[in-house]
């Protein structure tokens, strides 16, 4: 297998590994606020929703894209998605939970699947698309294709 798609399939696991902890935090975050508090769908999932993209764009920046990217610009990209995703799953979300009656949980897993992808292809593409692996050393490149 080629080095770049080798790259690109550790790249996409990573992605998606750090996306799963961002994932746990989320879910974990949620289900604290659903069982000790009795504030709304939308505040307890906005909460969560915060403090998981906090987690996974540090992370995921350094480690999966390997950016030296400008941060305060990759920081407003990624603002400019969660402008369009958030009020969208917020409301929809609630939608579904208050109007549906659908299960929270199942409402908030859904939202967490479609962030995930829809991220990852706007991260990879959009935010850290020229810079990606600015920082990548040798060794890794070695390492990765086998060589060491």
């Amino acid at each position: 297998m080629e080095t770049s798609r080798k790259r690109e399939i550790l790249r996409t696991l990573k992605y998606f590994t750090f996306a799963s902890s961002a994932g746990v935090i989320e879910m974990g975050t949620f289900t604290i606020l659903t069982q000790l508090t009795s504030i709304n769908y939308e505040i307890r999932y906005l909460v969560a929703l915060v403090l998981s993209v906090i987690w996974n764009f540090t992370l995921n920046r350094k480690f999966t894209f390997k950016s030296n990217n400008n941060i305060p610009v990759a920081m407003f990209k990624v603002f400019i998605y969660y402008s369009i995703f958030t009020p969208v799953s917020t409301f929809g979300g609630n939608y579904l939970v208050t109007v549906l009656q659908w299960n929270d949980y199942l409402v908030t897993i859904l939202n967490l699947l479609l962030n995930g992808i829809t991220e990852y292809l706007y991260q990879r593409f959009f935010v850290f698309g020229k810079s990606i692996d600015a920082t990548i050393d040798t060794t890794e490149e070695k390492r990765i294709a086998g060589q060491i």
